[in-house]
């Protein structure tokens, strides 16, 4: 049964990213978290999930209400989360006016004719609402290695996704829990220091 709190809460988020980064683990500890609090949700992964290195991007929907859909109109989206700055702004036209940006600030190199990385920033920073981190410095300085900085994005994330912080990070606890304990708390502490960083720039 959803939570009173809950009630008549509605997200539509993108993931966006490059293959190999890790965006579907951030979509499956989400959508773990979602459940747990008795929301509806609907996915669609529409980029090359198994292309290392191409682009990425799935369309996450939660509800109290149920889901038609499992697709983001244009001008729809409360949320963009994404791996990589240029793939933030490929979807900027399906954000809400005052909706998220949460993207880390390092490029990955994939194409030969990358825009200028300061340029791509500028475009991500015009937007009022924005959260830009470099997500691997901070898992470094988490005592986590550089594949937990999907889980930096993922913490700095929470405060715009409606669902508690202490439920989200339950849910990380259940996703990795099959790996072990010393791996479920690298990922913990991930997730804070990303939870702590967007929360000090809000």
């Amino acid at each position: 049964m959803t939570s009173q709190i809950l009630k008549g809460m509605k997200k539509d988020i993108i993931l966006a990213g490059v293959g190999g980064q890790g965006i579907l683990s951030i979509a499956t500890v989400i959508g773990e978290a979602a459940l747990q609090e008795g929301l509806y949700l609907k996915q669609a992964e529409v980029h090359g999930m198994s292309q290392r290195g191409g682009d990425v991007q799935s369309n996450l929907r939660l509800s109290s209400e149920p889901i038609m859909s499992d697709l983001i109109a244009k001008g729809g989206a409360d949320l963009i989360i994404s791996l990589e700055p240029m793939e933030a702004l490929r979807y900027v036209e399906y954000l809400k006016p005052d909706g998220w940006i949460v993207t880390s600030c390092v490029p990955f190199l994939n194409i030969p004719n990358y825009p200028e990385l300061e340029e791509v920033l500028a475009r991500i920073k015009a937007h009022k609402n924005h959260v830009l981190l470099d997500v691997e410095v901070l898992a470094k300085e988490a005592g986590a290695p550089a594949q937990a900085a999907n889980m930096v994005l993922l913490g700095a994330a929470i405060p715009m996704l409606g669902i508690d912080h202490d439920k989200m990070t339950a849910g990380v606890a259940r996703v990795f829990a099959r790996k072990g304990e010393a791996i479920v708390n690298t990922n913990l502490a991930a997730v804070e220091a990303g939870y702590n960083y967007a929360i000090s720039v809000r």
